[in-house]
C-alpha cells in the first residue's frame, strides 16, 4: 500500500514536471489536440477497433472547381499532423482534387488508447474503413515521413483501391535495426517521450529535418507537438508515441518495395538525414544511415516503374520548406 505522504510527494513531483513542460510550450492543447486550429473543418468518425471505441479526426475538402474528379489522401508523419499538409491541401483543392487528410489513431486529433497494438496494417485498415465511410473507392495515396511507411503498406494491402502512390521523404527506406541501431524498449521510448519539450522538438527538427535552417513558419508546428505533449493528456500522449516508435522501428517495409503494383513517385529532399534511433547508434552506424540521396535512388530501383523527383538542398519536409516548388512538381506528375 502506498502511504499518503509518498502519494503526495509523487503527485507534487508530477505537477512540477508538467508545470515545467507547460512553461516550455507556447500553448497547451487537449489530448486530442483540442484548442489547436486546423486549416479546414475538422470532422471525426467513431468506430470500434481492438475491442474499444476510438475516434479518428480528418479533414475532407471537396474540389474547388471541376477537374480530375479524383481523390487524394494525405498521410502525415510521426512528428506531424494532418494540419501540416495545409499548403498541399490548398494546391490540390485548387487544381480540382478532393482531398482527405486523416489523423491516425494515436496522433493529433484522434484517440490515444491506453492499450493498442500498433501495426501499419491496422492503421491502413483504419484508413481504408474511413474512405469506405466517405464513399471513396479509389484514391491517390500520398505519405510523408512515417506516413510513407503507412502509404506503402496501404498500397500493398489495397492495390486495386490505390490509383497512385507518392512517398515524400518517407522513413523506412532502410531497416535501422539490421544496420546496427540498438533496440529501445517501449518503456525506454516512453521515458524519452516524457521529456519532450518545445526546445527539444525544435533542436531535433532544425538539425535533422532542415539541415540547420529555420523559418518562423515552422514554429507553429513545434507549438502543435509540444503543446499536445504538455497538455492534460501528457502521459497518454507519450505512451502512444512510444508504442508508435516501436512499430516504426520493428516493422520495416523496405523489403516489400518490389511487390508494389501501383504507379509510384518518390519525392526526396536531398538534405534530409532522418533515421530512427540514430541518436543512440554507434558512430560507425550513424555515419551510414539516413543518407537520403542514396536511399531515394535505391528505392526507385527497387519499386517497379517508380519515378524520382529530387529537391537539392531541401530536407525532410519539402512540402513545408518550399511549398510552391513541391506542389508544382506533385501536381505536374499527377496530371500526366
Amino acid at each position: 500500500m502506498i502511504s499518503g505522504n509518498v502519494f503526495k510527494i509523487s503527485l507534487l513531483a508530477s505537477i512540477v514536471v508538467l508545470g515545467s513542460q507547460q512553461a516550455q510550450a507556447a500553448s497547451i492543447y487537449g489530448p486530442q489536440l483540442e484548442g489547436f486550429s486546423y486549416p479546414y473543418p475538422l470532422q471525426h468518425i467513431n468506430f470500434t477497433s481492438q475491442s474499444q471505441e476510438v475516434q479518428m479526426g480528418y479533414m475532407d475538402i471537396p474540389a474547388e472547381k471541376a477537374g480530375p474528379s479524383e481523390t487524394v489522401v494525405l498521410l502525415h508523419g510521426k512528428n506531424f499532423c494532418a494540419a501540416t499538409w495545409d499548403s498541399t491541401i490548398g494546391a490540390l483543392h485548387a487544381a480540382g482534387y478532393r482531398v482527405i487528410a486523416p489523423d491516425q489513431i494515436g496522433f493529433c486529433s484522434s484517440s490515444k488508447p491506453a492499450n493498442y497494438q500498433y501495426t501499419f496494417q491496422q492503421l491502413a485498415d483504419n484508413t481504408h474503413e474511413l474512405l469506405k465511410h466517405l464513399g471513396v473507392k479509389k484514391a491517390t495515396i500520398i505519405g510523408h515521413s512515417t506516413g510513407g511507411m503507412l502509404a506503402t503498406r496501404y498500397a500493398l494491402m489495397y492495390p486495386a483501391d490505390t490509383a497512385n502512390l507518392v512517398l515524400v521523404n518517407p522513413i523506412g527506406l532502410e531497416d535501422w535495426k539490421a544496420q546496427g541501431v540498438p533496440y529501445r524498449t517501449v518503456d525506454q521510448w516512453f521515458d524519452r517521450e516524457l521529456k519532450l519539450s518545445a526546445a527539444s522538438v525544435k533542436a531535433y527538427e532544425q538539425k535533422t529535418y532542415y539541415d540547420g535552417r529555420w523559418k518562423p513558419e515552422y514554429d507553429k508546428w513545434v507549438d502543435m507537438l509540444a503543446g499536445l505533449n504538455a497538455g492534460p493528456g501528457h502521459r497518454l500522449v507519450a505512451w502512444n508515441s512510444a508504442l508508435i516508435y516501436d512499430m516504426i522501428f520493428t516493422q520495416p517495409v523496405v523489403y516489400e518495395f518490389p511487390k508494389l503494383q501501383v504507379p509510384t513517385l518518390l519525392m526526396i529532399g536531398q538534405a534530409d538525414t532522418t533515421a530512427i534511433g540514430s541518436d543512440s547508434a554507434p558512430a560507425e552506424v550513424k555515419a551510414k544511415i539516413g543518407n537520403y540521396p542514396e536511399l531515394g535512388r535505391a528505392a526507385k530501383g527497387a519499386i517497379p516503374g517508380a519515378e524520382l523527383i529530387e529537391f537539392p538542398g531541401l530536407g525532410h519536409a519539402p512540402q513545408m520548406e518550399e511549398p510552391a516548388e513541391f506542389n508544382h512538381a506533385l501536381i505536374g506528375w499527377m496530371a500526366k
